[in-house]
């Protein structure tokens, strides 16, 4: 399908009703800016949306959730977020730690009902802050040798016994050198498995698996209706073809379930997830205290943190847009590409879906419009 036959919605729009915001007119190069980036980052489809001082105030949804069917991108499209999923599940953790239900700095191996230790170090605790971000020592090195993902369903295994079987020693993909790697907090790895096990101890510690438990105190106050961590919940005439790119043509890719579900697979619409990423740029709006999300966005520089990265938070990271380092974290996978940016000095927040993978054209038209979007944002 040439991509210059994709069709175009846009709405403009204010949270929590998406009602006309009359007080933010949109400006009239905004939607064609989208689809020129669409056009040259070869994105089928595409949903964006911004806020300021956590109201949704421009949103547009443009080209196709599926090139097969012609069925268009719209407002509900549902788009798979990847590991920006990651925010979501230390937004999670950070409330449990408001509640002083745990400590940052204190191990994680009491709360669990497996043995967790770092072979070479047993004795140097593995502790909540390391595991959000990224310098508990766990290692994805074995995780990316094994293929645990499902096509086409979500996994039957438990988070539990697939946090066991590889960080537990006698498991069935426990590996010394290849689930752990550096000493606990002395240098950066990024970690889905590190992040699996903070939503398992996130269910131990509240009592409630932390999907339900997210549901509840994050989902729910924002108005995120169209947010769903599983692919059974995801309806199918909502969910957006996730495409590869093979040379000149878009290949679709069946959607994927895989175990550390804390790490990666929560599917959104652009609507609901700006209500979050929106909160989180506004001082935590009204799913976490200003003094905790303010934590949330404290960035470091451990050892080893890639160059391309800026800062490292607790979840969030830190990059640079157009020149100036803003939180961000990005999501990807065959088929997925997706971002979000923080700008916390004018409480302003953006999010950037697609369905394809993220090629170099796609983090160019992507950061592109990011940055125009913030843009827009801070002159409203």
């Amino acid at each position: 399908m040439p991509l210059t036959d994709l069709t175009r919605r846009s709405v403009l729009v204010a949270a929590p009703a998406l009602v006309a915001a009359k007080a933010a007119p949109r400006p009239t190069d905004l939607d064609g800016l989208v689809a020129t980036q669409m056009k040259a980052g070869g994105l089928p489809g595409l949903s964006a949306a911004v806020a300021r001082y956590g109201r949704t105030i421009y949103a547009t949804a443009q080209g196709l959730a599926d090139l097969a069917s012609q069925r268009p991108v719209t407002s509900e499209t549902m788009f798979h977020i990847a590991s920006i999923t990651k925010t979501v599940t230390a937004t999670a953790v950070l409330q449990l730690a408001q509640q002083g239900r745990l400590q940052l700095d204190a191990s994680v191996a009491p709360h669990l009902d497996f043995p967790l230790a770092h072979p070479r170090l047993p004795d140097q605790p593995i502790t909540f802050r390391q595991l959000l971000n990224h310098t508990s020592g766990i290692s994805d090195a074995h995780y990316y040798e094994v293929d645990f993902r499902r096509r086409g369903a979500d996994v039957d295994q438990p988070l539990g016994d697939f946090l066991r079987q590889y960080l537990a020693r006698g498991g069935q993909h426990y590996s010394t050198d290849g689930s752990f790697g550096a000493a606990p907090g002395a240098a950066w790895d990024y970690s889905n498995v590190g992040y699996g096990l903070l939503g398992y101890l996130a269910g131990r510690i509240g009592g409630v698996d932390m999907r339900e438990a997210s549901r509840r105190s994050i989902f729910a106050p924002l108005g995120m209706t169209r947010t769903s961590w599983t692919l059974a919940g995801t309806p199918q005439a909502l969910l957006a073809t996730p495409y590869d790119v093979d040379g000149e043509r878009l290949v679709p890719v069946e959607p994927v379930g895989f175990p550390d579900w804390p790490a990666g697979m929560i599917r959104a619409s652009a609507t609901d997830l700006i209500r979050f990423v929106g909160a989180a740029a506004d001082r935590g709006g009204p799913v976490l205290g200003p003094a905790f999300q303010a934590q949330m966005l404290a960035m470091a520089r451990p050892p080893s943190l890639p160059a391309w990265l800026t800062g490292q938070g607790l979840g969030w990271q830190e990059s640079a847009l157009n020149g100036v380092p803003r939180p961000n974290h990005w999501g990807g996978d065959p088929g997925v590409f997706t971002a979000a940016y923080l700008d916390p000095r004018n409480r302003s927040a953006v999010v950037v879906l697609t369905n394809t993978t993220a090629t170099d054209a796609a983090k160019a038209a992507v950061k592109t419009i990011a940055a125009r979007l913030l843009a827009f944002a801070e002159a409203v």
